[in-house]
This record gives structure tokens, sequence and C-alpha cells, in this order.
């Protein structure tokens, strides 16, 4: 390989390229999702129904639907206003941003209450909105497109812990596998499994994990999805001292995984609470979600986790797209969306996309969509001050919102741009790269 970077095979036959005119060319719509959920109802307005979407809003209401059935497993008529209220506020910030398109999907609560009907009805009445209620194949089934939509060519599992349920299904490259399953265990129904027995309910977790994983599901990597599992991944973030905040893409040993997990599955709140960079609306559940984790990874055996930002939502949205549109490479596009619009002259970017095509030797396709990302952000930040263009390059390239990426290729594309604007590898700069980085690299990514 010619950076070493790269983890994923290379056998994938698309062409990556720069294609100045479709990016500038496009018109944009702004596109929108509300997604109900067991815990919480969020609603997330993106730039464009495209492959590599940013979102332009992101917003959760706390209305815990599934804590908020009766003994019949009916919805209280107190969490269906509380839902109807936060969706129609939602509909209300979604006409005032122009929002072209809204669909509203809804997972376990919803789907598991008796009159659960009764609350997509209501929707109708007071929004005009149509409710998509998934099943649990279909729930696991998106969330693991939100998977193939947010990295390069990802193989592995797929783990979903939300407020009702966990979803587990498995990805080949663009490919979902055949083996997909939901699950009653969300960070509500585990909590009060705990609040009755902690022993008990590793049993009970264990059981039904045994009871609906197809036997040999194994695979080296696991993709982590869920607030309570991303909550994990900042604070594994906070307490190793990383240089880079970004959740997506983070990945460590599952030993380090299970570990971390195990520990705060047996913390109290208070001392939950005390951890650094918990999100204050995770404390009551961190510890459910942290024990599933645990449990899961010590059933899957994987090698890796892996914590992925992109999910349910993205998944529903990645299929939205055309064939044509799903093959393009999420990184690329999101760096020339990024990048083209801003340069003084976009066209430069493919022209030294092309200059540079014989710059290394045996380049790969991983490889090859590094370099070209690096060219479409090439003159991102001519307005910055001539003081500051270097470091505030390298710093916003380790934190910008991009996907099918990992960490370390986050810095080597940092540090390709900091050489770009006359910056060097010291200080904050190179205790930062070397984190990440082998010497080889970072002299690689300052040539580049």
């Amino acid at each position: 390989m010619a950076y070493g970077l790269s983890q994923h095979r290379d056998t994938d036959p698309r062409e990556i390229e720069i294609d100045t005119a479709r990016v500038l060319g496009r018109q944009q719509s702004h596109y929108g999702v509300i997604d109900i959920g067991s815990n919480s109802i969020r609603l997330v307005v993106y730039d464009d129904l495209s492959r590599a979407p940013f979102p332009r809003f992101n917003e959760k209401s706390f209305c815990a639907l599934g804590a908020g059935m009766d003994e019949q497993g009916r919805l209280r008529p107190a969490a269906i206003d509380a839902a109807v209220y936060a969706i129609r506020r939602f509909h209300a910030i979604a006409r005032a941003m122009d929002v072209r398109r809204i669909d509203v999907i809804a997972t376990e609560a919803t789907r598991r209450a008796k009159n659960g009907s009764d609350l997509v009805d209501a929707i109708r009445e007071t929004t005009g909105l149509e409710t998509r209620i998934l099943s649990g194949k279909e729930e696991a089934s998106y969330t693991a497109h939100g998977v193939i939509s947010g990295f390069f060519q990802p193989r592995g599992l797929v783990g979903d812990i939300g407020g009702g349920s966990l979803e587990v299904a498995e990805v080949v490259g663009d490919t979902l596998g055949e083996r997909l399953t939901s699950m009653p265990l969300g960070a509500l129904p585990v909590k009060a499994m705990m609040a009755d027995n902690y022993g008990s309910a590793k049993e009970r977790i264990d059981t039904i994990l045994q009871d609906n994983l197809p036997p040999l599901l194994t695979e080296p990597m696991f993709y982590a999805i869920g607030g309570g599992w991303r909550a994990l991944a900042r604070v594994h973030i906070a307490l190793n001292e990383k240089p880079i905040s970004v959740v997506h893409g983070y990945q460590i040993a599952a030993s380090e995984a299970r570990a971390l997990a195990k520990k705060i599955a047996r913390m109290s709140p208070d001392q939950i609470a005390a951890l650094p960079d918990v999100p204050g609306r995770r404390i009551d559940t961190l510890a459910a979600s942290a024990l599933v984790m645990s449990r899961v990874l010590r059933k899957l055996r994987p090698e890796q986790v892996i914590f992925s930002a992109y999910g349910l939502r993205e998944g529903w949205l990645y299929k939205q797209l055309d064939q044509t549109e799903r093959l393009l490479d999420p990184l690329l596009e999101g760096a020339a969306a990024i990048g083209l619009p801003v340069a003084r002259v976009p066209e430069f970017s493919a022209a030294l996309g092309r200059w540079t095509e014989g710059l290394f030797p045996g380049e790969t396709q991983s490889d090859r969509r590094l370099r070209l990302t690096a060219c479409a952000l090439t003159d991102m930040s001519w307005r910055d001050h001539a003081k500051v263009r270097a470091s505030e390059s390298f710093f916003r390239l380790l934190q910008f919102p991009f996907i099918g990426i990992s960490h370390p290729e986050r810095a080597f594309l940092a540090v390709t741009l900091l050489a770009r604007y006359g910056g060097k590898v010291k200080g904050p700069v190179k205790a930062a790269a070397d984190v990440l980085l082998k010497s080889s690299e970072i002299r690689r990514a300052e040539i580049l």
C-alpha cells in the first residue's frame, strides 16, 4: 500500500474521481427525517438527499414512549400527546427551513404498542405527515445500510442499541448479509432487568442473545451504533486523551471496549455522572447500554469495535438514493461538497488529482481516495489569515464531519493540508499526529 493506512480490502472496481461539474451543478433540496424511537424523537435536516449528507439541523426530544406504556402494552395518552407535540414542533421547524421532503419512521415502542396506530393517526391529523412503522428486520436492515453508507467497504457485524431494542446484522462491502435480527435488549428494558437483579439480568441477556443470534455469527469487526454505545466511545476518548473527539470511525480493541463496558455496567448513576464527557441524558441508562455491549462482545468475540454515528436514519436516507448515487465514494463526495464551492478555481482540484496520479507507485483504491480528497480540499482555507492558515487547516481536518474515513486517515489528510499551507509538524500538531501516524506516513502526507 502506498500510505499503509487502510485496513480495507481493495476489491471495489468503481471509479473514484473528482467531478467538478456534477458537484457545482447540483441543486440542493433540503431533506428531513423524523425518527420516533422508544426513548426519544429526533429530527435531522440534511443539506440534500445525497451520498454525503451534511446535517443542517439535529435535535431530539425525550418522550420515553417505551417507558410510557401501561400494563396492557398500550401507549398512555400523555406519552402520545408528548410525542405529537414534539413532532408538530419539528414539522414547523422543517417548514421554516424550507425542507422539501420529510420522512417519518417509527421503531420498537410504536411497533410493540397495541395502540401504535393511534399515534400514527394523531401525527397525520396534526401535521399531515405519514408515519412508516418499521418491523424489527426492517430496522436491522436500515441500520446496517447506515454503516454501508458511512464507511468505506465495511465488513463485519453491526449492532444498534436503542431505547427499546437491539438490532444485529451483517455487512459485506455494499451488501447486506442474510443474517439479521432484532431483540428486546434496548436500554430501557435492560435497565428494568438490572433493577430486579444484576446477575439475573446478565443471564436473561445471554439467553436472548443465544436464542436470536444465528450460530457461527462472528466477524473480526463489530460496528457499534446507538447513543448509549457512542457515549461509551466518548468516555474512552476522554479517558485516553485522544487527539480526535469525533466518535464516527473511532476504533479500539474489543477487549478494551468490553473492559470499559463491564466497569461502567457496575457503576451507579452518580459514578457515571463523574466520568468525563458523559452526556447528561445518558446517565440513567448508560449502565444498561454498557451491560448489553459487554454481553454482546462476549458472545460474538470480534477483534475490533468501530463506533458509528451513522445508523437507522442514514440507512433510510441511503436507500432512497439510486444505484448510481450509492456507488459514489462518501469521503470524496463530502470533501468535494465542502472544498469545491469555496475554491477560487474549483477546476484546479481535478487537475491536481490528475497531476499527482503517478506520485505513489502501487497506489490502492483506498489510497487513491485519500489523495483525491486532499486535492478536493486544497483551496478550502484561502480566506484564513496567512499566519494561522496551516494550523487551522490541520485541526479543522481532524474534526470535520466526514464519513468513510478512519481516525488515522483523518490525521493523514490533516498533515497533507498543513504541509500544503507551509506548516511544519511540530508542537501541538506533532503531538496529535504522532498518536495516529508513523513517521513514514507523516512524511508521505507532507510529500502529497
